[in-house]
């Protein structure tokens, strides 16, 4: 696919057409949307405290010594359509200690939502994908879900969740959580998408990956000379399933005068694995403001990022000054516009952070943003020393 082609106008525009897109996302894996996100931690019960307080989350479910799991502790959080479910391992040893040792605090189970976990696991696994645990049901006085998985990049996994046979709080083993803390929500409504940082020259492998084990279609690329400023580069690709509930974007490091943000998560991380989760809402100034009063940190945006943007991006319906208070990123395509901001990283480690977005029909993934973002970036890395 030519690299000119950066959303799914320029796709419809070109000799591909919309009906390639969905064509090329075959249909042997359907997805109903993202289950959840598990990150391992070393500490879930203050995780949870903090995804609370600073992100608005409702406790959901738990498991743990209470509930009969002698291994691990897990606390789910809810916020509208986003369930993160927050891991620690309870005894020495054992892979979740050995994860985090490795990794740090990490996302490490990409759920998605199937109607046939049995049959995802098959359609993957004949077509490559290595098998990180076979067709199992899982069931309690709620019914029965049945579960599989397989490994994407690095160590992160994808779990198949089938849960037309259950009703209760979560999952088989957990039980609802009761607490009286309970902030409210900051209006967070899903997840947009996930973005997967991996090695130098490993992005088109994983493109790759997504179409052939997945049936993804590839919907944007963007290019070195895309993605850079005076000192870093990058390169990134996004594959779409069928129905564009679920987007991965897949960024690899590209040559510059200096270190990228990809190349210190490498470093930090210790190889591929997911950069941040993007979600989104529906009113990102109130959003914004909420996490803000909340002590969540963002990247500094300059004032006069914003000398210019209307002349770039037309007229759009939110108070320019208002945006350039809290930072926030505009940028337009053919099927609108959207607003867009970026947490600074959420663990010790310069890996993981969060990117707040409300699309205004904007398909893109902000191109027009990329030098003001990067270079807020390579502030931070300059600050970490690792620029």
């Amino acid at each position: 696919m030519p690299k000119e082609i950066k959303n799914l106008k320029d796709l419809q525009n070109t000799e591909y057409g919309l009906k390639k897109l969905f064509d090329d996302a075959e249909d042997f894996l359907p997805l109903l949307g993202t289950d959840y996100v598990e990150l391992y931690v070393g500490n879930a019960k203050q995780a949870a405290h903090f995804y609370k307080t600073a992100f608005g989350f409702q406790s959901l479910a738990y498991a743990g010594l209470e509930t009969g799991v002698k291994d691990r502790v897990s606390y789910v959080l809810k916020q509208d359509k986003i369930r993160l479910v927050l891991t620690s391992p309870l005894n020495k040893g054992g892979d979740i200690n050995r994860h985090l040792n490795e990794h740090g605090d990490a996302a490490k189970v990409i759920a998605l939502w199937v109607d046939d976990a049995t049959k995802a696991f098959e359609e993957t696994t004949k077509r490559g994908a290595k098998p990180y645990f076979e067709p199992r049901i899982e069931e309690d006085e709620h019914g029965h879900v049945v579960k599989s998985g397989i490994y994407t990049y690095g160590e992160t996994v994808h779990i198949f969740v089938e849960r037309k046979n259950y009703n209760g709080v979560f999952l088989p083993g957990f039980e609802t959580w009761e607490s009286h803390y309970n902030p409210p929500p900051v209006g967070l409504k899903f997840i947009d998408h996930i973005v997967g940082n991996v090695g130098w020259d490993e992005m088109n492998t994983w493109c790759k990956f997504y179409a052939e084990v997945m049936g993804f279609a590839q919907i944007i690329s963007f290019a070195d000379d895309d993605i850079s400023t005076e000192y870093t580069a990058l390169m990134s690709k996004v594959m779409s399933n069928g129905n564009g509930r679920i987007k991965f974007p897949i960024n690899e490091p590209a040559e510059a005068e200096k270190k990228s943000q990809i190349e210190e998560y490498l470093d930090f991380y210790n190889g591929p694995g997911v950069q941040h989760l993007a979600l989104a809402t529906d009113d990102i100034v109130a959003t914004v403001s909420a996490m803000r009063d909340r002590g969540v940190e963002f990247l500094y945006v300059p004032d006069t990022y914003y000398d210019d943007i209307l002349e770039r991006v037309g007229e759009i319906d939110e108070d320019i000054n208002l945006l350039k208070k809290h930072g926030i990123l505009i940028d337009r395509d053919e099927e609108g516009y959207l607003l867009q901001l970026f947490t600074n990283n959420v663990l010790d480690r310069p890996t993981m952070f969060i990117e707040i977005i409300q699309r205004k029909g904007a398909q893109s993934f902000g191109v027009g943003n990329f030098k003001a973002l990067f270079e807020a970036i390579e502030r931070q890395q300059a600050k970490r020393g690792t620029l």
